[in-house]
């Protein structure tokens, strides 16, 4: 017992600081992506954490295969490297018991990584696409950035806030600035500035800039004359009709729905949604005859070309969803023969290392 909590405690952790490590890289690049989408006011400063959050589900799809592939090649590493696992096989601690104490843990990541991708990464993902249709639709005011030019929704005008109202003026839009430009050249140019405004929503998603106590500059271009206009409340139609909806991907999907569906492309999504899980204790299979390294080499001796089988296997997987959607695959046969391919890999290099795989080596190596 205290040698099964030993091994799985140093798996467990080499495999949580692959896990923090990677996902602390991708998501600040993530990040750093929204936060600029953000300042060119692509979308409203105030989604950005929320957009951020539901993007970790969709992350940690793609991280937790590779997170408990390598942390078992570094755990076991380690091991091996410091003579740990020689003074194990001593004692009678077998590689094929080291197997199977490692599947366990592995098992319960399988559990983690189907909940994720079976459930919690398409309720993110459709989550996501209903933050970003909201702030289409109030685009007229969520995406307001203080101190920009900006273009209307329905690029007649272009306007310029000084600031943006808080507490209980919460949304007015303070000293605003908007110049339109008429398609009709004998109507002319127009600027408008407000010292105050707000954005109002019509029953049919249509949005109006209704700007308060300011003047209005109009007069064709060129032209020395302007006519100038004061008024109390002025209004400008800023969207005529509510935003369309976004185009979903079936990664949004709920799995419920999806095996419902009869398509080549819903069978990939639904091959790739279990290949994530199953891939976990196939690379544990992979991983642990891997891990074993000579105390010269150092512990990391074989992560370079462990590293790039998992890249073939993870290529192909793509591959082989690509190939689903495109119909050049029978949905039956799916991503099967992928995993079946990586269970015998990982069973020839068990079998290699077991007594009685290198008793028929040597009886082979006698005989010839």
């Amino acid at each position: 017992m205290i040698i099964f909590r030993y091994l799985l405690g140093e798996v467990f952790k080499s495999q949580l600081a692959v896990f923090i490590i990677l996902m602390t890289i991708i998501i600040s690049q993530r990040f750093v992506r929204i936060l600029a989408d953000a300042s060119e006011g692509e979308i409203p400063g105030q989604l950005v954490m929320s957009i951020v959050a539901l993007k970790l589900p969709q992350l940690a799809v793609i991280i937790l295969p590779l997170s408990a592939f390598v942390g078992v090649l570094v755990a076991y590493g380690r091991v091996y490297a410091d003579s740990e696992m020689t003074v194990l096989h001593a004692t009678g601690v077998s590689e094929w018991y080291i197997v199977r104490i490692t599947l366990l843990l592995s098992l319960l990541m399988a559990i983690l990584a189907g909940s994720v991708t079976l459930y919690l990464s398409p309720w993110a993902t459709e989550q996501e696409y209903r933050i970003l249709e909201k702030a289409d639709a109030n685009a007229g005011l969520l995406s307001v950035v203080p101190g920009r030019f900006q273009h209307t929704s329905n690029e007649k005008a272009v306007i310029f806030v000084h600031d943006v109202g808080r507490g209980s003026q919460s949304g007015e839009l303070m000293r605003v600035f908007v110049a339109q430009n008429n398609s009709d050249e004998r109507l002319g140019h127009s600027i408008v500035y407000a010292n105050s405004g707000n954005v109002k929503e019509d029953a049919n998603g249509g949005q109006t800039l209704q700007l308060e106590q300011g003047r209005r500059y109009a007069g064709e271009v060129g032209s020395p004359a302007f006519e100038v206009t004061e008024f109390e409340r002025y209004q400008i139609q800023i969207r005529e009709q509510e935003v369309e909806q976004r185009r979903r991907k079936l990664g949004s999907v709920a799995t419920t729905e999806l095996l419902t569906m009869d398509s080549n492309e819903a069978v990939a999504e639904w091959h790739w949604r279990i290949a994530i899980p199953l891939s976990i204790p196939l690379l544990t299979l992979i991983a642990v005859p891997l891990s074993r390294v000579n105390p010269r080499q150092g512990k990391f001796g074989r992560l370079l070309p462990a590293l790039l089988l998992y890249l073939g296997y993870y290529s192909l997987l793509i591959i082989a969803r690509s190939a689903l959607e495109d119909g050049k695959i029978p949905p039956a046969m799916g991503m099967w023969w992928l995993h079946a391919l990586a269970l015998m890999v990982g069973g020839v290099l068990i079998m290699r290392s077991r007594s009685s795989a290198q008793r028929f080596h040597a009886w082979l190596a006698g005989r010839s």
